[in-house]
């Protein structure tokens, strides 16, 4: 298992908090977790569990492979649909709504194609 990268971890749920146009108290209730316990995260003081990784990856609406690559948790895979996923999710130039219209469009077209679009957790 690779090891936990705490700070770009934290650095990178604080990117995603913003860019979902999330408060810190916001994020924290929506994940189920305490806004200082968010808060030592964000800061690179705290290292979280899986679980509480993928209760924060519901919140944002964001892959939980997503943080767990960020947290050093898993390794990042090549190519599919999960990296794209990921890669749209991670684009701070579109908003939320735009985001998931984007992902709606593709998913319709992997399935026009016959395939089954990738399980997005």
């Amino acid at each position: 298992m690779a090891s936990l990268k705490v700070g770009s971890l934290g650095e990178y749920i604080r990117e995603q908090r913003r860019s979902a146009q999330y408060s810190l108290r916001q994020l924290a209730e929506a994940a189920g977790v305490s806004n200082p316990y968010l808060s030592q995260i964000e800061r690179g003081l705290r290292k979280p569990s899986a679980e509480i990784l993928q209760q924060i990856a519901k919140a944002l609406r964001i892959s939980a492979e997503t943080l767990y690559v960020q947290a050093g948790i898993l390794e990042e895979r090549s190519a599919g649909g999960a990296d794209l996923r990921a890669a749209i999710f991670a684009d701070t130039a579109i908003s939320e709504q735009q985001k998931h219209a984007l992902l709606a469009v593709y998913e319709a077209f992997v399935r026009d194609n016959g395939e089954q679009p990738a399980d997005p957790d």
